[in-house]
């Protein structure tokens, strides 16, 4: 027990190191993320150190339920796929400039639409496609606008990772999560909606209140008119998800796994855009890019700390947890600790080692009991990744973006602007979850 879990806090303790010091190592002209390289090593050394069996990490990654990581990881890069295609084809910042365009001068109604647009968005796509989407767009706005572009961006990643709670596929952690204790998309959604949007209205407030004085001088901001040139290719684009939506939703009704109506709404999506494009005679760029954008590191991560993960379940960390736990105070105790240990681990790490510490309540405790602890694990990594830069990866990307547009926001001002919006919006969401389960 005692090597695993060293292996485990130098591996985690390492890969939080190389996202703070060395992000990023050149292989030729490659710049290549270094998080996932730790943890892949982290898992290598697991496996060379025999703290997991071969055969029960083999039986895992094939076996037919829904906590299979290959499903997990199949159906959030096919969604993020979906999702990235319509950024290319440019709905994202069509449908940006069009919202931000009705609040005329006042940088009060730009707040207010970009936090409403932000949200809507997250919903139904993802929390890190419209982070990395908005990003760029916020930092030119204020540019062109000559307006202090914190307010927008801070807001942007609340809303994001606020409302990415909502549905399943709003995070790889929902995901994670709820396909661990077979929770279905309707299930999910009938839970987690009321409290998501409580979360999103207090975090609102205390935005407004937080960003009061920036956002009464008036915006200069000159219009701008934007189109979506490939018509064709968006109808398809869009159809193609929204479909996608729906069969998730009713998949558990009708039979159809999660992963396998992802993946074939993005295989169809391909077919139907080479289609279009031999029909209109435009090549299909919009899809290399895709493919080049989906977030293909996640895959030896999420694999690497499944690894790591089994070994401490193997070896009986995970279960000694889960009992420090209890059973009492359900909700608060585990959105809490996993809120915190997102922020230590990064919360995909830290939903994969929190599976199996729930995993004693499914055998001990009530139905209620369970569902406080899963539901309030699947909060804490939501809204954990706006207290620290380390809390989630769409943080670590978006420090970079804004690094590269040239906007001063350092580590201590994430911390500053998170921990005043992510307690009060952890308490209030937790709270309803409480009352609501």
């Amino acid at each position: 027990m005692a090597l695993s879990l060293t292996i485990a806090i130098v591996t985690c303790s390492t890969m939080i190191a190389s996202v703070l010091f060395f992000p990023k190592v050149r292989l030729c002209k490659l710049a290549v993320d270094t998080y996932w390289i730790v943890v892949l090593s982290g898992a290598v050394v697991m496996l060379a150190a025999r703290r997991v069996d071969l055969g029960f990490l083999w039986s895992k990654m094939t076996e037919s339920t829904s906590v299979n990581p290959l499903k997990i990881l199949t159906l959030f890069i096919s969604m993020t796929v979906l999702s990235i295609f319509l950024d290319e084809v440019g709905f994202f910042r069509y449908l940006a400039i069009r919202a931000l365009s009705l609040a005329s001068h006042s940088q009060t109604k730009i707040f207010s639409i970009l936090y409403v647009t932000v949200s809507l968005l997250t919903v139904f796509t993802s929390n890190d496609i419209v982070v990395l989407t908005f990003t760029p767009f916020i930092c030119y706005f204020a540019k062109n606008a000559k307006i202090s572009p914190k307010p927008y961006l801070v807001a942007e990643f609340v809303a994001a990772n606020t409302m990415s709670m909502t549905f399943i596929i709003g995070n790889p952690t929902n995901i994670y999560i709820a396909s661990s204790y077979d929770v279905n998309f309707v299930e999910y959604a009938s839970v987690m909606i009321l409290p998501t949007l409580a979360g999103a209205a207090v975090a609102f407030l205390v935005l407004r209140l937080l960003f009061r004085r920036e956002l009464k001088t008036p915006a200069d901001a000159s219009p701008e008119e934007v189109k979506i040139e490939n018509k064709p290719f968006f109808v398809i684009g869009l159809t193609v998800l929204i479909i996608c939506t729906v069969v998730l939703a009713i998949g558990s009704y009708i039979g159809v796994d999660m992963w396998i109506a992802a993946l074939v709404s993005a295989l169809l999506l391909f077919v139907l855009i080479a289609i279009a494009a031999a029909a209109t005679g435009k090549r299909p760029t919009e899809l290399g890019t895709t493919l080049k954008r989906a977030p293909w590191q996640l895959i030896p991560f999420v694999l690497s700390m499944f690894v790591i993960i089994l070994a401490l379940q193997e070896n009986g960390v995970t279960e000694k947890i889960g009992l420090l736990f209890g059973e009492e105070q359900t909700v608060f105790r585990y959105g809490v600790s996993s809120f915190l240990a997102a922020n230590l681990i990064n919360n995909i790490p830290m939903s994969v080692l929190f599976c199996p510490v729930i995993r004693p309540l499914a055998e001990g405790a009530s139905g209620a009991v369970l569902s406080r602890a899963v539901y309030a694990t699947v909060v804490g990594s939501n809204v954990g990744a706006y207290l620290t830069p380390i809390g989630a990866l769409a943080g670590i990307m978006w420090m970079s973006l804004l690094k590269k547009h040239e906007v001063k926001f350092g580590y201590l001002d994430f911390i500053k602007y998170g921990a005043v919006v992510a307690v009060p919006t952890l308490i209030s969401v937790l709270l309803i979850l409480a009352l609501t389960i």
